[in-house]
């Protein structure tokens, strides 16, 4: 186990031995590490100076240096060495992580880094960007000695946002992956009765926090997965429960029935924190469950709130289909077939669902095509339904601005609502398919929008009572106004790519845009090895790109037609739409290796 510590002045003579033993594993000549050999010593007095640290293996050898020099809010990475027998090992990447952790302790903004040739792919993969400025030594007589330049690079070190530090009081916590237990609540018939999607998109209790302590999950899950997630997100000590569950969806419940874990993952004295409220998992937190909290979980109770919100004025980017409860079939397929005649488009919506299950949109040329009203009830899951104007999409904003935006916040024990941002979202034939999160998403037309009308929902569901993360989903109308459609009154694919957003933010610098993508569909099914060596390849390649890659599903890669939730983040938009692009060709080509040539 390697750990960083302050260097100490009778180390130093030691430490410059490293420094050039490092400098020489790159090739270079005599000569020139003569002529660098004044640069890079180390004083007894630079230690302190300097802020040298040092990482020491478990044995007490020191097999890394790195120092932080300058003054806030600019800095310098002075020294980055690695023993050459312990390249490789991730020494390099812990140094350079704990350089940044102080850097943002001290106020820095801005660290600069003139880094060797060598070493530019390392930066690189650390989140560091480069930039044109040259390097203050690249004409220093080393650089001229050795003809060769540094190279510069720049990182933005910042603190963990202000909302991630609330949401779990600043520290780590207890993911329960719970979905299937949320879902089952609601006995939607919409929803798979065995909860099988549920138990993969358990997989995303990973993500709940910046940084968890424990997973505790209802199926078993890669420990591949689990080994690589941590390493690129720099997490350490996380304890993974999984397999808890054969068929039944309660998650909390099966947590109660090992007395020795619940005592474990309740008295850490961590947050516990799940995907959503239920019953089974107060009674495992030891909070009291208030009878109505999820009400606006219903989306027409939801639709009701949004017009109490628009009724006191003050959202004029705002506005709210309508929308009709149906008394039965009958009546459903003749509002749907005069709606039809009328040339308007219509959304069908149960009451609950998720990801889109239970929303239907239907023109009136798909109606006829269909074979008419009844025709498309009949194909529609038994149920209550909701009959809501079509929010029509026309191109009068002049640009190809997205269609489906998200507010996520939360409302804390005490009361108080808190904003996280807003998503963009992609949404096919009205289900989710991802989410995009990250500075200048959403457009400048629609935040200010966005961000009053989530905020205002944010304290009705304070007052009514509900704590916990939610969100508002939205559609543009195309006129630069913004029309609600549901709230979530749980985590969602959005609010995992703000947590996997202000970790990298915090680890790697700040300005990473995230997307989270459900299903990228896989060439063929793969033995848990090949899916290791998979994902890690993505990470690679990714890498390479100048993005990150966190597989974020892993157990969908088993199902008959196998698929895999990811997550890509870069700080542009042009690398992460590349970066997704080479993700989704590179995870269907795994099936030409079983296939004719």
């Amino acid at each position: 186990m390697v750990k960083v510590r302050a260097a100490r002045p009778a180390e130093a003579e030691d430490l410059t031995g490293l420094v050039m033993r490092s400098k020489a594993h790159w090739g270079y000549d005599a000569a020139f590490l003569a002529a660098c050999a004044p640069e890079l010593r180390i004083r007894a007095g630079d230690v302190t100076a300097r802020r040298v640290v040092v990482a020491e293996n478990g044995r007490g050898e020191v097999v890394g240096v790195a120092s932080l020099e300058g003054t806030p809010p600019r800095a310098e990475l002075g020294l980055l060495f690695v023993e050459p027998s312990a390249v490789g090992q991730g020494v390099g990447r812990l140094l350079y992580r704990d350089v940044l952790r102080r850097a943002v302790e001290l106020g820095v903004r801005r660290l600069v880094i003139d880094s060797d040739p060598h070493a530019t792919g390392f930066y690189r993969a650390m989140g560091a960007v480069p930039v044109a400025e040259p390097a203050a030594s690249a004409a220093s007589p080393a650089a001229e000695a050795g003809g060769t330049a540094l190279v510069r690079f720049e990182a933005a070190p910042v603190p963990l946002a202000d909302w991630a530090r609330a949401w779990t009081g600043g520290g780590r916590a207890v993911h329960l992956g719970n979905v299937g237990e949320f879902n089952a609540q609601f006995a939607d018939p919409t929803l798979d009765r065995e909860q099988r999607p549920a138990h993969h998109y358990a997989c995303l209790a990973a993500f709940y926090s910046p940084y968890p302590a424990a997973l505790v999950l209802p199926r078993p899950v890669p420990r591949g997965w689990t080994e690589l997630v941590c390493r690129q997100l720099g997490w350490t000590g996380v304890e993974v429960y999984d397999g808890l569950l054969d068929a039944d969806p309660g998650l909390a419940e099966a947590v109660r029935a090992r007395p020795a874990l619940a005592a474990l993952l309740t008295g850490s004295g961590l947050p516990l924190v799940p995907w959503g409220r239920t019953r089974a998992f107060g009674r495992l937190a030891g909070r009291p469950w208030r009878d109505g909290e999820l009400r606006y979980e219903s989306k027409s109770a939801a639709h009701g709130l949004f017009g109490r919100i628009l009724a006191d004025g003050g959202h004029p980017g705002i506005v709210l289909p309508r929308q009709w409860r149906v008394d039965g079939r009958w009546a459903a397929a003749r509002m749907l077939a005069a709606r039809t005649r009328a040339g308007e488009s219509t959304v069908l919506k149960s009451e609950h669902g998720v990801g889109g299950s239970g929303t239907t949109v239907l023109t009136p040329a798909r109606v006829r095509a269909a074979g008419g009203a009844r025709a498309v009830l009949r194909r529609l899951p038994r149920g209550p339904l909701l009959v809501e104007e079509y929010v029509g999409g026309a191109a009068s904003r002049g640009d190809e601005g997205p269609r489906d935006l998200t507010y996520d916040g939360f409302v804390d024990e005490a009361g108080r609502a808190h904003e996280v941002g807003g998503a963009v979202m992609e949404v096919a034939d009205g289900c989710y398919r991802g989410a995009t999160v990250g500075p200048g998403v959403v457009p400048g037309w629609a935040e200010k929008s966005l961000t009053a009308f989530g905020a205002a929902v944010g304290r009705e569901l304070a007052d009514s009572g509900y704590r916990g993360w939610f969100d508002v989903d939205f559609v543009a109308d195309g006129t630069g106004r913004l029309a609600p459609t549901e709230t979530n009154l749980r985590l969602t694919g959005p609010s995992i790519a703000f947590m996997v957003a202000a970790r990298l933010d915090a680890l790697r610098g700040a300005g990473h845009l995230v997307r989270i993508a459900d299903r990228v569909e896989l060439g063929a099914r793969l033995p848990e090895a090949q899916l290791d060596e998979l994902c890690a390849a993505l990470a690679r390649g990714c890498a390479e790109l100048g993005a990150v890659f966190v597989p974020a599903i892993p157990t969908g890669a088993f199902e008959p037609a196998p698929w895999l939730g990811v997550l890509v983040a870069a700080r542009g938009r042009e690398v992460l739409d590349a970066a997704e692009a080479w993700v989704r060709a590179e995870a269907l080509a795994v099936g030409a290796m079983f296939g004719p040539s």
